[in-house]
């Protein structure tokens, strides 16, 4: 597996925030949500970006690779599309399903896939089929999850090391999410860091969330706990990882209390 680009420290770009994401000290990359972005009619704060020469990644929310059906072709084309448009460097998805097709349902909501060895083989296959289709490299998103299936075969570590053992496809650790299941599921997170294959690593996510009630919700409207940092920074102290990127969807703080938040970031 070839080494992954250097992406550095980066923020999501979200239309909300778009003047002042342009505006931060230091930003080397955005990441934008796939699915809200038309290749014939790129945001102009994404082209300005991009002038500068800061990378633009997608990242999908809508594949549903962990889903008993085979991906998408319209999807994957589009996600390709989106790639190509943006210059990226590769494209990011996650290892969840997202609808079944008898009947036919969409979540809208990433769900977890069971953590069984027939589970990871339609993962594999799906994978396979995806990165044939994308004009870039691949990589996958760890999620945050409320429960646990029953029956489970493999742990979290486990299950990612195999799906990147199978398919050399990279992985995007979100170790926010590597937080939540910690409170929510007992997993964890430093077992799930002293597995990863180093290589994979395509870059690294970090949000803030909220505790209630013995539950955490992984909001993306709050900001990045001390718990989450640490997580951040057990994960530096095994691999430097080609990128980190903070991710805010909602409660935009101001403009210096972001730029306080990518701090911390590099920091950790």
């Amino acid at each position: 597996m070839e080494a992954m680009a250097r992406l550095g420290v980066g923020i999501g770009w979200r239309p909300e925030i778009a003047d002042v994401v342009e505006r931060l000290p230091g930003l080397d990359w955005v990441e934008v949500v796939a699915e809200n972005v038309c290749p014939g009619h790129l945001p102009a704060s994404l082209l300005r970006l991009r002038e500068r020469g800061v990378t633009v990644v997608p990242h999908g929310v809508s594949l549903g690779l962990g889903g008993a059906d085979r991906p998408d072709p319209g999807k994957l084309a589009a996600l390709a599309e989106r790639a190509v448009a943006l210059g990226a460097p590769l494209v990011t998805e996650h290892i969840a399903f997202v609808r079944t097709s008898t009947p036919a349902l969409e979540a809208g909501h990433l769900l977890p896939v069971p953590k069984t060895w027939d589970a990871l083989e339609v993962l594999c296959e799906n994978v396979r089929i995806a990165q044939d289709a994308l004009p870039v490299p691949l990589a996958l998103e760890n999620i945050a999850a409320l429960l646990r299936w029953p029956d489970e075969e493999l742990t979290e570590a486990q299950f990612l090391t195999e799906l990147v053992e199978r398919t050399g496809v990279r992985l995007l650790i979100d170790v926010a999410n590597l937080h939540t299941n910690h409170v929510n599921r007992g997993e964890d997170p430093l077992a799930v860091l002293d597995a990863l294959p180093a290589g994979a690593l395509a870059y690294v996510h970090v949000a803030g969330g909220i505790e209630r009630d013995g539950v955490w919700h992984d909001t993306h409207a709050h900001p990045v706990p001390p718990q989450v940092l640490a997580l951040l920074s057990q994960l530096r102290a095994r691999t430097d990882p080609p990128g980190v990127l903070l991710e805010r969807d909602d409660d935009f703080p101001p403009e210096q209390e972001l730029a306080g938040e990518l701090d911390a970031v590099r920091g950790a």
